[in-house]
């Protein structure tokens, strides 16, 4: 393996009699180190938007949600809970009355997601950090008040300065439809916007945040919850504390994790990212066959280091070797001067923020956050690339061997 090596280094810096060699060779190496710094800082980029959305859902979304197997709600009144409210590693515990309810606001009308929420998520709740106007209050003057996503809210003309009520119906349990009167089958609440809040665009345009005895009444229910949200002390393994209340609660209920909760976005959102790192990878194996190039070139001009080379007693397997590792040394070189650069810029952007997001963002500059997973998956396919590139010319030795023979 030495002898190889050595003489597929001397080959690659070399001067070369053809100086067309040198620049498809020089091509291909400055080609590898482009793409693959461009694959470095496009998935760093892509994990500091990763991050963004689950910052963002980490205030609405809790570190545990608790729902029933069937059904939609349920009342949490056994012993079960009593047992779960002890465990050392929960911080608190949220009753969550959620259901789609019709909503009407100056003239404008719609159906949103209520969501009815516990004095304890409101003095807890994360969302105060993404105030957009007016104060988290669900109870002001002893009377009940909604925060409402950003979207909803423009959509409607919704304002916390404004006097006019919100009206949200739904249909009454204990009354059956009339043709006649259709109103007088539906419960109904009044209460005024406190606040507007913005998450996301798909959370924005259709949550609202009430208190949950308002729910009770919208809804006809007494007691009655569709979730707990657990929030955890910092540092605890989530997996742990998931797996003891599914112990404790039995299979009547499901506990879930934020995965368990969007486990669609969380999977389109790594499908995403090895969609982008398969694309990119592609790139860099077209950049690749500029390596196939050269080095059909450097065996053909070599003809005469092979002779001499099989004179000397070299074995096929050896002469294969060099001009395998001569290509390889190529890809491998663009790989290094890539990982050094795509981490640099990376790494500038993460920290000093030199790009600028256009418009009005959640964050002043583009988001990276760099990872270890990523370069080491970004080597490992760059290196595999350069290495199936550098053993195609080299199918073609059998024959000049044994011409040379």
């Amino acid at each position: 393996m030495h002898l190889p090596l050595f003489i597929a280094r001397r080959y690659l810096f070399a001067k070369k009699s053809h100086n067309v060699i040198n620049i498809i060779s020089a091509i291909s190496a400055i080609g590898m180190a482009v793409g693959t710094a461009a694959l470095i800082l496009i998935l760093s980029i892509y994990n500091g938007f990763d991050a963004l959305v689950h910052d963002s859902l980490n205030s609405v979304e809790p570190d545990l949600l608790i729902v029933p197997e069937r059904g939609k709600v349920f009342v949490p009144d056994s012993t079960a809970f009593d047992r779960m409210a002890g465990h050392p590693d929960i911080a608190t515990i949220c009753n969550i009355l959620e259901e789609k309810v019709f909503l009407t606001y100056d003239g404008h009308q719609g159906i949103v997601r209520a969501k009815g929420v516990d004095r304890v998520y409101e003095e807890e709740a994360p969302i105060r950090e993404h105030l957009q106007e007016g104060t988290f209050e669900l109870h002001r003057y002893d009377k009940p008040w909604a925060a409402v996503g950003s979207g909803l809210a423009w959509q409607m003309g919704i304002r916390p300065r404004f006097v006019a009520f919100m009206e949200l119906y739904y249909p009454a349990r204990d009354r059956n439809l009339s043709v006649a009167n259709p109103a007088a089958s539906l419960n109904s609440v009044r209460l005024r916007p406190a606040c507007l809040f913005s998450i996301n665009s798909a959370i924005d345009q259709e949550l609202v945040i009430l208190p949950i005895e308002v729910m009770h009444e919208l809804l006809g229910a007494t007691g009655e919850v569709s979730a707990l949200e657990i929030r955890l002390v910092d540092g605890t393994r989530i997996t742990k504390v998931q797996s003891d209340l599914q112990d404790i609660l039995g299979p009547g209920f499901r506990v879930l994790d934020r995965l368990g909760q969007n486990p669609t976005l969380y999977k389109m959102m790594r499908y995403e990212k090895a969609a982008v790192f398969l694309i990119l990878l592609f790139i860099i194996i077209v950049i690749a066959f500029n390596i196939f190039g050269s080095l059909s070139m450097l065996i053909i001009e070599k003809e005469e280091d092979i002779r001499t080379l099989r004179a000397l007693g070299a074995q096929e397997k050896t002469i294969r070797r060099t001009f395998v590792l001569e290509g390889w040394l190529i890809s491998l070189l663009g790989l290094a001067a890539g990982v050094v650069v795509g981490l640099g810029l990376a790494l500038a952007q993460q920290h000093l923020g030199l790009v600028k997001m256009p418009g009005n963002f959640l964050t002043g500059a583009y988001p990276v956050i760099v990872k270890a997973g990523d370069i080491l998956w970004t080597a490992a396919g760059v290196s595999l690339v350069g290495y199936l590139i550098a053993r195609l010319p080299v199918r073609k030795l059998p024959r000049l061997l044994s011409e040379v023979c």
